[in-house]
């Protein structure tokens, strides 16, 4: 499974066509990655049939989030459930640093059909460990967790995720997603170490290892190889 972050409806359809199994779609990559408009996000939906995560993050000031942050992150969300769309990419911690329970009791109450990628709001937990084992309760909803095991770049991680992954085959939770740093020259190496089912690629699958590139087929074809073998 090859998940790649898109920015608009062409970054998308370049890369359903090259093969990539699902889409992250986000603005204002430089920054993390911020809630889309919702024109992109209706051409991206309308434009391929691939699962597509939609980033629901209002600012890129952390992700301890006030209530008016929380009320303007459910207004977009309920604007893609009534289109119909219930996947999304979200998170939120605590003062403390853990995860915030009260708002995805909010959240799924409210929406509880959504099918949620947690994102490396995860990173910046206390405990990763402790921080799994809360989010094994909501994997109804929440399938997956975006994160580079605590640290900047899952090749730092690598051992982190590798825990990781273990704890969600020992738990049965939701599925370790390793993204930040990836590429073709080092996948092979990190999915040895890892051992993961999914990987999330950004500009790793560019030309120029860069998102003002467009998504590269031979890179993608090369990662495909790697991770089939």
């Amino acid at each position: 499974m090859i998940e790649c972050i898109v920015q608009n409806a062409i970054d998308a359809k370049d890369a359903e066509n090259l093969g990539v199994s699902r889409l992250e779609l986000v603005s204002a990559i430089q920054l993390g990655g911020l809630t889309p408009a919702y024109e992109t996000i209706q051409q991206v939906l309308d434009s391929v049939r691939l699962p597509v995560q939609i980033m629901i993050r209002p600012h890129d000031a952390g992700f301890i989030y006030t209530l008016e942050d929380k009320e303007i992150m459910k207004k977009d969300i309920y604007l893609l459930c009534e289109r119909g769309h219930h996947r999304i990419v979200v998170g939120a911690l605590t003062e403390k640093k853990t995860i915030d329970t009260v708002f995805l009791d909010d959240l799924f109450g409210e929406f509880p059909k959504l099918d949620v990628t947690f994102h490396r709001a995860f990173d910046e937990v206390r405990d990763l460990t402790e921080a799994y084992q809360t989010l094994v309760a909501y994997q109804k909803n929440i399938k997956r967790i975006l994160t580079s095991g605590g640290t900047n770049g899952c090749v730092e991680g690598a051992d982190s995720l590798h825990r990781l992954v273990q704890l969600q085959h020992t738990w049965q939770g939701p599925s370790i997603l390793p993204g930040s740093g990836l590429n073709v020259n080092n996948i092979q190496d990190l999915h040895g170490a890892i051992q993961a089912n999914e990987y999330h690629f950004g500009s790793g699958v560019r030309k120029g290892q860069s998102f003002e590139e467009r998504v590269d087929k031979d890179i993608i074809k090369r990662i495909q190889h790697i991770l089939l073998r």
